[in-house]
């Protein structure tokens, strides 16, 4: 999936991450999710780095970039009867700014062309819920870590 789209006046753009992009990409994910991690158990950064690996490698990652320079990631998992949000992270300098959720509606805009659903999980004391909330998601299931969101398509796109 490519993505380009203008924010205050500078482009953020999606791109395909590389091998290259692996560490960079634990970084970010350190960065946004250490917090949050924390708050409920000890950051063991053997065990983030082998779950970053295993997802790194179960679907496609993609790099967020402002004016060209990488600030997030996200993954995009395109499936036959909808589309997998996860991964989606952007470096603690950015958030708060509006990015994440004009990406996300970007995201949203073409899974309602597609009358695509869109499912997610979300760490339950992870603020970000807020944000899918205000973007239509709505908690179907749970467990006592995640909960698991769905967003039905726009009926009334054309």
């Amino acid at each position: 999936m490519s993505l380009r789209f203008q924010h205050d006046g500078a482009e953020i753009s999606l791109r395909p991450a590389t091998q290259g992009d692996f560490d960079w990409a634990f970084d970010v994910k350190c960065d946004a999710m250490r917090t949050h991690i924390e708050a409920k158990w000890a950051w063991d950064e053997a065990f983030q780095l082998a779950l970053h690996e295993t997802r790194w490698n179960e679907k496609p990652w993609f790099v967020i970039a402002l004016a060209a320079a990488p600030i997030g990631t996200i993954s995009l998992h395109w499936l036959p009867t909808h589309l997998r949000i996860g991964e989606f992270y952007l470096r603690n300098t950015h958030r708060g700014r509006g990015i994440g959720g004009r990406l996300l509606t970007k995201i949203l805009e073409q899974c309602d062309a597609q009358h695509r659903e869109v499912r997610l999980e979300a760490l339950r004391w992870n603020p970000v819920q807020n944000l899918y909330a205000r973007h239509g998601f709505k908690i179907v299931s749970g467990n006592e870590i995640h909960y698991f969101m769905t967003r039905r398509p726009n009926k009334f796109m054309f």
